[in-house]
This record gives structure tokens, C-alpha cells and sequence, in this order.
């Protein structure tokens, strides 16, 4: 049935959305923690040199100043040329050909060329413009940055040849002398994190996607440059077992925060909301009180922060309705992850009935809102799920069963590629049960049989990593992505390969499985040191040992022959 809400009504939902959003508050850390930049407002201006030394010009309150001319003059003008000349007199300019930049905010590194073609070397600019061991901002007026990214690094100021850009930063750059703090946005817990377990490489989703190339893999572990991070969040969204989390606001305190808004909204406005997800900056702009009484706007760092877990949770609490607002400001490796993310989610949601209740809305969007939320005014009401929020994948599957059960209770698997779900199979015939894949598996969806030799497997925990796969020296394990909605399929410990325990053939103890044995003859049963005992292949360690020490005896002149 349709809800048809007149004017009285609208003002009067605005009123409850108002009041919640005043009485519930995203619970923080009292002391958050931060990291420090210090600079002394030393500035490298890049460009065509007419321009970096008319802009140099207008940098008199900055500390040292130095030019990299990388192009060509722009104008040949005498006027212009006159101007350039007694511009900056004081401020010496470099011809080097640019290597590189690296760093940030009182932090950069300009590595340029210098010598000859025969005898070129790598020379650290700031050392001989400025004789400091590197730059505190820098100024970029090329074509285009020499620092492609899509989040540049805080000091870093591209401008090219816009002059609305140049005033702005000429402006911001005096303000940037001193010490400042800044959010250390994200942690990782490295003992969840599946990049990497006993020298094998397995998932690199956070690698993919971030846009301020501030995830390295460094000695075979995940680490985030807190001076370069943005809180783009890209890279929490993509983590798979939670290893990557947001700090401000923790993924609890967020889940937290959604959950009492929906849950106050509903119960003091009898409606269903819908959360609207923007970011702080250039989407909070185009927010204005005049929303829909509907709307819940949910403001964070980047709309990356809330990932599908946040969504789908939303949505299982009794929010009938999810949109997240994206603008021209948002990276497009951020738009990118968010439009396959997005896809997913109503891809689950279609798979089991529901209508498609996640959209990605732009500037142009924000006219036709009302029309939106008539729109899903029309869906069937999802009755509020009683669960709490734990672990992110915890809370998305809860909130996926919720969802299903309030609609068709399907059973099926929603299989795509790349997913982070899905199922580990095994060659009953290949696999020796040596076990290899459960050392490796970092969130313990593969467990062994404990006193039984056997290999477990529980597809609620697996975030194909392909750390098994590659760990397995029989080639015998293979991975599908998949979603599935059976609930009492993915929460069941699955046996992929069990069978009885091999005794040692002079003792009688348990020490190894049959098909391990098996292969130890096939593979080294014909070397020198097995060759005429082969038996003590099938002996356990103890044995072999005494086994060997009884040849020795009865000829000890045999190790020599």
C-alpha cells in the first residue's frame, strides 16, 4: 500500500528525525589515536618555471623556497617576461630532470637527476635547494601531477595552471606551518589478516583499493601509512575477515549508532527510514534540513566507511531503505569498489525475494528524493531482527538470514567470481591429510579431526583467500565463490576427507594416515636412505630411530660401505 505523506506529516517526521539524530551520538574513543606532522613551511614550487616564479613571488611568509622547472615557459610575452624576471629574485631555480616524489606533509623526498648522460646520479633536491633534509609542502603547477594518485598526500598541492586553485592554495599554505594532529583512521590485526601465512601470499583486496597508496606489503605483512591514509575506508570495506578496521568509528560503534537510530525512528514515527550515507565533506553540502522526513542522513569520512555488513544490517533492524550519496569528490577506485559492492548486495537481495533496496545516488539525485522514498514506501515491511552486531562477517550473514526469512526463506547459492565466500572442495584421492591447508587458514574455517584423522570444513568462516590452495602439496583443493543462503548448510561442519589413522608397523601407535604412507613410498621409497628398509617408512619415529641403531649394531661397518 502506498503512503501518500502531506505537508503536517513531513514537518512532523523532520521533528522526530531531528530529535533522534540529537540523542543518539557515534560513542568514540575519549583520547583517539593520532599521528603528528611538523613543518617549517619550506615549499617546492613545480612547473614551467614564468609560473612557479610568479607563484614563489606570492610566498614571501613561507620559509625556504626552491623551483623545479619542468616545462617549457608558457608565454613569450615581454610584459609577462619583465614580470617574471624580478619575480622572486631570491628563490633559485633547478633544470633537473624530476625522478620522483615521495612522503607527505613536512615529510618529501624529490629524487631528481643530476650529472651528465654519462654520468647521471640520483640527488636529493632538498638537500642542495634548501640544504634541509627534505620539502614540508609542495606546490604543483604542471600539466599534470607528478604524483598520480587519486588521493594525493596532505602538503601536496596540485594546481596546474588553474588560477582559482593556485589562490586557494596560496592561501592554505601559510596555515600549514607548525605541528598538527590528525586521526590514525584504521588498524589491523594482523592475527586475522589472511595476505600472508607461513610464507605464502594469499589476499590482496586492500592492496586493490586504495586510492592513497598508503597499503604496502611490507616482510610479508599488511601496513598502513597513517600520514598518507585519507579514511577513505576502502580498504576496511574490502577486507574480508575484519582485519582492516575503521577507528573513528569503530565498525561496533557504527553498527551501534545505525542500530538506535533506526530503532528510535521507528518506534517514535511508526515509519520505516531510510539511511542516507554521505560523507562529511562535499555530500554533507548538499544535505539540508528540507530532506524528506523519512530520510536518516548518516554522515562519515568517506562513503566508503559503510560497507555492505553496515548496510545489510540497516536494512535488518527496519530501515526499509539504503542510499548512499556519491559526488564528484569521491575517488573513482572508490566509486568503482562501491558500484560492485552495491551490485552484490541487491543481487543477494533479489536472489531471495527482496525488493532492491541499496542504491548509489549522485548530486542530481538529491531533487528527486521524495520520489525515492515514495518509492519504497510500497515495499514489504521488514520486521526489526534481534541480533547484535559482532564481527563484520558475523553481523552480514545474520543480517543476510534475517532478510531472508523475511522474505522467501530461499535455500539457494548466488555464485559469482571473486567473491569473499564460498566453498573449499578436496581430491578425497589426491588430499594425504597432511594438513598443510589448516595451518594456513587464518580464520579457521578449515580445522582438523582432532584425535581422528580427518579434515573439517565450516563455509560461514571461509573468505577464499587461496591460502589453502597454495599451501596444498597434492594440488588438491579448489575454491568456489559463492553466497549461500541456506543457513544451516553454511553453519554446518562439513567433513571433506576423513579415514583411519596408519600404526607403526613395530609398535602399534597411531602416527600418520594411510594415504600418507603411501605417498612417502611413492616418493621416496626408492632413496638410498630407505632403499633396503623401506619398512621403516611405516614405522613412527621412535622405531625408525631404533630400527636404524639395531642395524648399526649387528654391522657396524655397514654406514661406511
Amino acid at each position: 500500500m502506498s503512503i501518500n505523506l502531506n505537508n503536517d506529516t513531513q514537518v512532523e517526521l523532520q521533528g522526530v528525525r531531528q530529535q533522534v539524530l540529537a540523542n543518539t551520538k557515534v560513542i568514540q574513543n575519549l583520547i583517539p589515536p593520532t599521528v603528528s606532522y611538523t613543518t617549517e613551511g619550506n615549499v617546492l614550487v613545480i612547473g614551467p618555471e614564468d609560473l612557479a616564479r610568479l607563484a614563489a613571488a606570492r610566498l614571501s611568509n613561507m620559509g625556504k623556497i626552491a623551483i623545479l622547472a619542468n616545462e617549457s615557459i608558457t608565454s613569450q610575452d615581454e610584459e609577462h617576461l619583465e614580470r617574471v624576471m624580478s619575480a622572486a629574485e631570491d628563490v633559485e631555480s633547478f633544470y633537473n630532470k624530476l625522478i620522483e616524489i615521495k612522503g607527505f606533509l613536512g615529510q618529501f623526498q624529490v629524487k631528481v637527476e643530476s650529472g651528465n648522460e654519462q654520468s647521471a646520479t640520483t640527488t636529493d633536491l632538498s638537500l642542495a635547494a634548501i640544504r634541509k633534509a627534505h620539502f614540508d609542502l609542495i606546490l604543483d603547477l604542471s600539466q599534470s601531477p607528478c604524483i598520480n594518485l587519486e588521493m594525493l598526500p596532505p602538503g601536496y598541492f596540485y594546481v596546474g595552471q588553474d588560477e582559482a586553485k593556485l589562490d586557494d592554495a596560496i592561501n592554505q599554505l601559510p596555515e600549514l606551518i607548525g605541528e598538527f594532529d590528525k586521526p590514525r583512521y584504521v588498524k589491523v590485526n594482523s592475527e586475522i589478516c589472511a595476505h600472508n601465512r607461513n610464507g605464502i601470499d594469499g589476499c590482496n583486496r586492500c592492496l586493490n583499493f586504495c586510492p592513497a597508496d598508503a597499503i604496502q606489503s611490507i616482510n610479508k605483512m599488511i601496513e598502513i601509512d597513517p600520514y598518507l591514509c585519507h579514511g577513505a575506508g576502502s580498504c576496511t570495506n574490502a577486507c574480508p575477515t575484519g582485519a582492516i578496521s575503521y577507528d573513528l568509528p569503530t565498525p561496533q560503534a557504527l553498527h551501534s549508532y545505525l542500530h538506535k537510530l533506526v530503532t528510535r525512528f521507528s518506534e517514535q514515527a511508526q515509519v520505516a527510514p531510510v539511511i542516507l550515507f554521505h560523507d562529511e565533506a562535499n555530500g554533507a553540502a548538499l544535505i539540508g534540513d528540507d530532506l524528506p522526513g523519512a530520510i536518516i542522513p548518516v554522515a562519515m569520512e568517506e562513503i566508503t566507511v559503510a560497507s555492505i555488513d553496515h548496510w545489510m544490517s540497516s536494512l535488518a533492524w527496519g530501515a526499509r531503505q539504503i542510499l548512499v550519496l556519491n559526488t564528484a569528490a569521491t575517488a573513482p577506485t572508490l566509486t568503482q569498489m562501491l558500484k560492485g559492492e552495491l551490485q552484490l548486495a541487491n543481487d543477494i537481495l533479489n536472489e531471495m525475494g527482496q525488493p532492491q533496496r541499496i542504491s548509489l545516488i549522485d548530486e542530481s539525485s538529491i531533487a528527486s528524493l521524495a520520489d525515492l522514498v515514495a518509492t519504497s514506501s510500497d515495499w514489504p515491511v521488514i520486521v526489526p531482527g534481534e541480533f547484535a552486531a559482532t564481527t563484520k562477517r558475523n553481523t552480514l550473514y545474520a543480517a543476510i538470514d534475517h532478510l531472508n526469512e523475511q522474505a522467501d526463506s530461499v535455500d539457494s547459492c548466488l555464485t559469482q567470481s571473486n567473491l569473499p565466500y564460498g566453498i573449499v572442495s578436496v581430491n578425497t584421492d589426491s588430499c594425504t591429510l597432511c594438513l598443510s591447508c589448516v595451518s594456513t587458514c587464518p580464520t579457521q574455517a578449515l580445522t582438523d579431526g582432532g584425535d581422528k584423522p580427518a579434515l573439517n570444513f565450516l563455509e560461514q568462516d571461509c573468505v577464499q583467500c587461496g591460502l589453502c590452495e597454495k599451501a596444498c602439496p597434492e594440488n588438491a583443493i579448489s575454491l568456489t565463490s559463492q553466497m549461500n543462503l541456506d543457513k544451516q548448510a553454511r553453519q554446518t561442519i562439513k567433513t571433506l576427507k576423513q579415514e583411519d589413522p596408519f600404526e607403526c608397523i613395530r609398535c602399534g601407535t597411531p602416527f600418520a594416515t594411510k594415504s600418507m604412507i603411501k605417498r612417502m613410498q611413492e616418493v621416496i621409497g626408492g632413496h638410498s636412505a630407505f632403499s633396503a628398509n623401506t619398512e621403516r617408512l611405516q614405522m613412527c619415529s621412535d622405531c625408525r630411530v631404533k630400527d636404524m641403531f639395531e642395524d648399526f649394531l649387528q654391522d657396524p661397518e655397514k654406514q661406511l660401505r
